[in-house]
């Protein structure tokens, strides 16, 4: 099996994918700051969980390319986790993994819409997709082999509250839904997304191509969404839609990293762009449940059941 490093490991989803590679058998690598391990009490539980799951901690920084290739010359695979902050610095991993000249797959940090489709994203989330179809252009460019995953929405990011700002419980009297509430949306459990992330690494099938995890079971309209768990509790909700227009100028009022958070919304739940495409085979994609049929996911109807 092949040997993964994950860059960015006790981040959010990074943490899912160390776990979900080691639990399938991997020999799994893990890149931490030193200063992560000593001054982040939280992430120290993560770091001592991953090496409770035989992860090997590397301790290195994407500043210090000596260590940075040092580490990518004991694998097979790269997978980078690391935040929206640091999407430009995968450029010292391409620079690391060029160096090395072992790597036979390259995952870089995207996990959730697909950035080759911008036309819909407006500012300030268009600056930050732009970067990271800077890094896939670099990639291509410097001739590594790829897979990119695009696992659309993060289920706990939107379930438990049904993506009302704010909130901390589902709605149960009133929610405000952005457009029409039309457009097909995707939710995946992080478990999910990491398990498709592993399963994808050394296949044959996904290299150099965009692998979308979209089951059928997990895409819904908001409307869709809402009266699924309008059934779930036997009760009518009061329904606020929020026009595009009025939406495109919260944006434009709103700080950071609202304003971020607002312009990502209005591409997926307004525009739809998780959905408004099919995906195409004959053009390097793939769908992640039709490829690996025997991951048994977590649909959303099984996810909303833990709040009724």
């Amino acid at each position: 099996m092949a040997a993964i490093l994950i860059i960015g490991g006790t981040g959010y989803i990074g943490k899912f994918i160390v776990e979900a590679s080691a639990k399938a058998g991997h020999p799994t690598f893990a890149l931490v700051r030193e200063s992560t391990a000593s001054s982040d009490p939280v992430k120290a539980k993560v770091i001592e969980n991953f090496e409770n799951l035989g992860v090997t901690i590397i301790y290195g920084d994407l500043e210090d390319h000596e260590s940075l290739v040092k580490a990518v010359k004991q694998v097979d695979v790269v997978i980078s986790t690391v935040s929206g902050l640091q999407i430009s610095d995968q450029d010292k991993i391409i620079a690391a993994i060029k160096e090395a000249g072992n790597v036979k797959r390259f995952l870089p940090s995207e996990f959730g819409n697909d950035v080759g489709r911008l036309q819909n994203v407006v500012e300030p989330a268009r600056s930050i997709f732009l970067e990271k179809a800077k890094i896939r252009h670099a990639i291509e460019a410097a001739g590594i082999p790829y897979t990119y995953v695009s696992s659309n929405c993060f289920a706990a990011y939107f379930l438990p509250t049904l993506a009302q700002l704010g909130a901390t419980a589902p709605p149960r009297d009133k929610l405000t839904i952005l457009g029409d509430g039309n457009a097909k949306v995707v939710y995946n459990k992080e478990d999910d997304i990491a398990t498709y992330t592993i399963k994808a690494v050394d296949d044959p099938r996904t290299l150099n191509k965009i692998l979308y995890i979209r089951p059928p079971k997990n895409t819904y309209s908001f409307n869709e969404l809402v009266a699924l768990w309008e059934k779930k509790i036997g009760k009518t909700l009061e329904k606020t839609y929020v026009p595009e227009e009025k939406l495109l100028k919260e944006i434009q009022d709103s700080p950071i990293p609202l304003n971020i958070i607002l312009a990502i919304a209005h591409a997926t739940f307004v525009k739809g762009d998780q959905t408004s495409f099919e995906i195409d085979p004959s053009a390097a994609e793939l769908e992640a449940s039709e490829l690996y049929p025997d991951v048994n996911y977590t649909t959303v109807e099984e996810y909303l059941q833990q709040f009724v």
